[in-house]
């Protein structure tokens, strides 16, 4: 088990939004970073703004890669390895929109494209990372589920496949290694302005349906609150306190996570905060 309270932490999609400020709130925890985005120029941007707060010894890298190749990730995970060691702490925060419309009318490259970026990428690179972390016996990983995980979400059946497979994924790995003293949680993080939201608003009522339409609009742009509160949440399930939640998805919006620690032993084993098939007995139907 780790004794540190150093870390050594990837995250994917590092350059804007949520996955900018999780980088901040592990900088300013004292951790070491590997950032990876697509923008080669976004991320030495990143790099070079989080130098002039740098602590003693703590070190940022960066890795430009196209998380839409999977041909791509297993060398970018034996580049990490390489330069910049094995990490204790994985986020896998990169996403995509995917095509927006019914799914008869989707272009299908796009369509497998938003499942490599929110799906296959994230299991691969926790593949790739997990047996180092299973040799310390420690590791924490934290995937980002969006909107479609919970709810069929029309329109978006692409990206809304990629969140719900990321998910169940999870809860599943979960189980799978919580032995080894690693824990795996998704984090919803609620609706925040970004470049997903804006795709949703360029696509228009008629690809996208008013409802979401609508929920684009509400969004204020100049409220980064709810971004800072997913980032804190992703931030908190890494640390000691959260030692024992594993498996399961938590609304940074909705769900009061900072109780967590408290009700551990409550939610442990059972199927609170998890994807689940809710049968006819529990709406009071009877069926003959």
């Amino acid at each position: 088990m780790k004794k540190s309270s150093h870390h050594l932490v990837v995250i994917t999609g590092a350059t804007r939004g949520l996955g900018r400020l999780v980088a901040d709130r592990f900088w300013q925890a004292g951790d070491d970073l590997i950032l990876v985005a697509r923008q080669e120029s976004g991320l030495k941007k990143v790099a070079r703004d989080l130098s002039t707060t740098r602590q003693p010894d703590q070190q940022v890298h960066y890795f430009a890669a196209d998380l839409s190749n999977l041909i791509q990730i297993s060398s970018l995970i034996d580049t990490i390895q390489k330069i910049a060691g094995n990490p204790d702490i994985l986020i896998n925060n990169a996403a995509i929109q995917g095509p927006i419309g019914p799914i008869h009318i989707n272009d299908w490259t796009e369509w497998q494209e938003c499942l490599n970026v929110c799906l296959l990428t994230p299991v691969q690179l926790c593949r790739g990372f997990l047996p180092s972390m299973i040799e310390c016996r420690y590791g924490r990983i934290v995937n980002i589920s969006g909107g479609g995980a919970t709810a069929p979400r029309p329109n978006f059946s692409s990206y809304a496949t990629a969140k719900c497979g990321v998910v169940r994924f999870s809860e599943t790995l979960a189980h799978e290694v919580a032995s080894y003293g690693i824990t795996v949680n998704c984090v919803a993080p609620g609706a925040m302005m970004s470049r997903l939201t804006e795709k949703i608003l360029d696509a228009g009522i008629e690809r996208a349906g008013s409802s979401e339409i609508e929920n684009a609009q509400q969004i204020s742009k100049e409220n980064p609150q709810a971004e800072k509160r997913a980032a804190d949440l992703v931030h908190f399930l890494t640390t000691d306190s959260c030692n024992q939640i594993n498996g399961k998805l938590i609304s940074a919006m909705w769900d009061p996570w900072e109780k967590l620690p408290y009700i551990a032993q409550d939610i442990r084993s059972n199927d609170v905060y998890t994807l689940r098939r809710i049968r006819p007995k529990e709406r009071n139907l009877t069926f003959e």
